[in-house]
């Protein structure tokens, strides 16, 4: 069966289709994945850095301004209850476990709670510059769900300002098999930060004055 010749007229659309098509795939095949593709990558790379760049320049013109109000938040905070009371880290780091024991004996009134564990951290060294040093331990607890709630809520909201991290909580499954109540076996580590020398010795200059000024 022979088939049917196409006009003069379909076969220049035919031609003129078939020649589009050609060159279509040639563009995507040649150019567009060859040249066209990685440039627009490059102009989105180029966008994506200005707008980096954009930021980084904000933040640097800000720089003078934000140094001028933490130091203005320091001086507020050298005679505020912020920071730790003891001198060093070794002694806040005692302090703050015992801390601990009290905010858990305070609130176990409607549950248990017990501090299986506590253990001192090594305190990182000074860095240069920075006036402040942390103080931290490692906390092992046996807990309910609701004293644990307000255990972690009485130390991040009372002062001095103490920090909870590397927060883990698990069921013992030996413990629930027995006891489909058992309590929850609590890890974390919390810190806070020694009052700076400078701030000690400012507000131990300004105590002195005080009592001077004072004698008749």
């Amino acid at each position: 069966m022979k088939m049917a010749a196409l006009n003069p007229r379909d076969s220049r659309i035919a031609a003129i289709g078939l020649l589009l098509l050609v060159l279509l795939l040639g563009y995507f095949v040649l150019l567009h994945w060859w040249f066209v593709a990685p440039l627009q990558q490059i102009r989105s790379e180029m966008a994506d850095l200005r707008d980096t760049h954009s930021r980084y320049a904000a933040a640097i013109a800000e720089k003078p301004a934000l140094q001028q109000r933490i130091a203005a938040l320091g001086a507020g905070q050298a005679a505020s209850s912020a920071f730790l009371a003891a001198d060093d880290p070794n002694t806040a780091a005692a302090d703050l476990m015992q801390r601990v024991v009290d905010v858990v004996a305070a609130n176990t009134g409607g549950g248990s709670c017990t501090v299986s564990q506590k253990m001192p951290l090594p305190s990182p060294p000074p860095t240069p510059g920075e006036p402040y040093r942390q103080a931290a331990v490692s906390i092992s607890l046996s807990c309910d769900i609701q004293t644990l709630a307000a255990v972690l809520q009485a130390l991040e909201q009372g002062t001095p300002y103490l920090f909870i991290d590397d927060l883990s909580i698990y069921r013992n499954p030996v413990a629930a098999q027995q006891n489909h109540a058992a309590s929850l076996e609590v890890q974390f580590t919390v810190s806070g930060y020694v009052r700076p020398p400078r701030a000690r010795s400012t507000t131990a200059a300004a105590a002195s004055t005080d009592a001077a000024g004072g004698t008749p």
